[in-house]
């Protein structure tokens, strides 16, 4: 079994929180932030939670990364129908970021920008791409990832649920490593926050969910920030 710390804050700017989370027993793990005008990104957000919820408990486990994508795709359709029903929920989304554990294997399942990271040993790696429009420009070499952090279009999306019929989810799975700890987040947290200070924290921290949360909002806390964090 893992220890699971998890913690979500509106941040300094924002007025709502527009992030959701959840665990969902015994070892599945879901970020996803929202987006959309008026209160429509908490919608989409929760939807991709709620519908998450119900869904994967229904099928046998193991949950695997085409399960856990078969969920994201249930929430995509659903969303999608609620904006077209509803005018205030027109241009609506979220990321959708899963991880699951079974049998000494992680699972995971992922669209947008907020991130998988895993720190195993001294090695911190993100485990999973961001699906945005400077993210696509580091890859094809035209930005460094320091000026992708600073880029004013950051925030602009590629991939995300509820935005078209046809996404692209990626998915994958690994084996799980005795003392391996993960991170799951959304862009609230890396925006403020360096890599190396959140391996930091991820380390020393006694509730490391907490200290991530505070160590964004002491560098401005501009946006939502979610993290749940998992030691295997």
């Amino acid at each position: 079994m893992s220890k699971v710390y998890q913690a979500t804050h509106v941040g300094k700017v924002r007025k709502n929180n527009e992030d959701s989370l959840i665990v969902i027993e015994p070892e599945t793990f879901v970020v996803a932030d929202g987006m959309g005008g008026a209160a429509a990104g908490e919608i989409a957000s929760k939807m991709l939670i709620d519908i998450t919820k119900n869904f994967l408990p229904a099928v046998p486990e193991p949950w695997d990364e085409n399960i856990l994508s078969k969920a994201i795709l249930k929430a995509n359709a659903a969303i999608i129908r609620e904006a077209q029903q509803n005018e205030n929920y027109r241009g609506m989304g979220t990321t959708a970021t899963l991880l699951h554990f079974y049998k000494g294997q992680a699972y995971f399942a992922h669209v947008g920008d907020s991130r998988i990271y895993l720190l195993r040993g001294d090695f911190f790696t993100q485990m999973t791409e961001d699906h945005s429009y400077v993210e696509t420009l580091v890859r094809l070499g035209e930005l460094t990832p320091a000026e992708a952090r600073v880029h004013p279009l950051k925030n602009i999306l590629t991939q995300a649920v509820g935005a078209i019929d046809d996404i692209s989810i990626d998915a994958d799975n690994f084996p799980l490593n005795d003392g391996d700890i993960f991170l799951l987040c959304t862009d609230g947290l890396t925006n403020m926050v360096e890599d190396e200070t959140i391996a930091e924290i991820l380390i020393s921290s006694e509730n490391p969910a907490e200290s991530l949360v505070k160590a964004a909002l002491d560098n401005g806390g501009h946006d939502n920030i979610t993290v749940i964090v998992v030691k295997v």
